[in-house]
């Protein structure tokens, strides 16, 4: 699957080149948004709420919602940072979620999107992003060093997204210091909690460990946290919930454990 997502991830870009001379003039206009690294620092394990109307895996989660009022309620709730779905086809997301809701928040925005190509990039500093997500599995090892240094170039932070400690020695290299273990396999939509367990506690303690996918509860939380997680990534589950606001603020307040590397 990832693979079919990537090739039009490709072909977005291509189109998205033609208008690279006005993303830069966006790009210079927007405002400087606020750190996303240093918004995952603290003493409680920070939420990152994920507004997502659909996925693959879980297909119509909540079709309807209004990216910029769901923004706002995680933010309620206690969030640290917002992660906006901008991909279309198979999460329903767009740029204009992402604009809708930076005009409502303090906190950072987080595009998460399949970016195989510095323009998306430059777009997505354009529509006010903080940060951008970068796949390691989605990027060959030449790729992703050049993708990482137009987002630093760029002002953007980044949440560098693995899944096996070959992919860690890549997120490393490049000096990443936000690096998310994301414990859904995106070919077979599998998610094995090992994965966290395995690979988290790998991570520097200088770095943010985020995990990704399979956190639904407090219990959840407590989990990652025990094997060392800082920060934890959330979509479905409070996308789904009648009260995000409530949905979100049950998951704050769990303690970090820290990491002895």
């Amino acid at each position: 699957m990832l693979g079919g997502i990537v090739h039009e991830a490709e072909a977005r870009a291509e189109l998205l080149a033609e208008h690279e001379p006005a993303l830069r003039k966006a790009a210079r206009a927007a405002g400087t948004p606020p750190s996303f690294h240093d918004a995952l620092r603290g003493s409680s394990v920070a939420v990152i709420a994920e507004v997502k109307r659909r996925s693959p895996s879980k297909g119509t989660i909540n079709p309807g919602l209004s990216a910029g009022a769901q923004a706002e309620a995680y933010a309620r709730g206690g969030a640290a940072a917002i992660s906006i779905l901008t991909e279309p086809a198979h999460f329903g997301g767009s740029g204009a979620d992402l604009e809708e809701a930076r005009a409502r928040l303090a906190i950072p925005v987080l595009r998460k999107d399949f970016h195989v190509q510095p323009v998306q990039l430059l777009e997505a500093r354009a529509l006010g992003a903080a940060a951008v997500l970068l796949i390691a599995r989605a990027l060959s090892p030449r790729m992703l060093p050049v993708m990482a240094s137009a987002a630093r170039d760029l002002g953007l932070g980044m949440l560098v997204e693995i899944r096996s400690e070959d992919e860690l020695e890549r997120a490393l290299a490049i000096d990443a210091d936000v690096i998310g273990v994301n414990s859904r396999d995106l070919e077979s939509l599998e998610i094995d909690p090992e994965t966290s367990a395995r690979l988290i506690p790998l991570i520097p303690s200088d770095r943010i460990a985020v995990a990704e996918s399979g956190v639904r509860s407090v219990t959840d939380v407590e989990r990652v946290a025990s094997a060392g997680a800082d920060a934890v990534l959330v979509g479905s589950s409070i996308s789904a919930a009648p009260d995000p606001v409530a949905a979100v603020r049950a998951l704050t307040a769990i303690p970090r454990c820290g990491r002895g590397r």
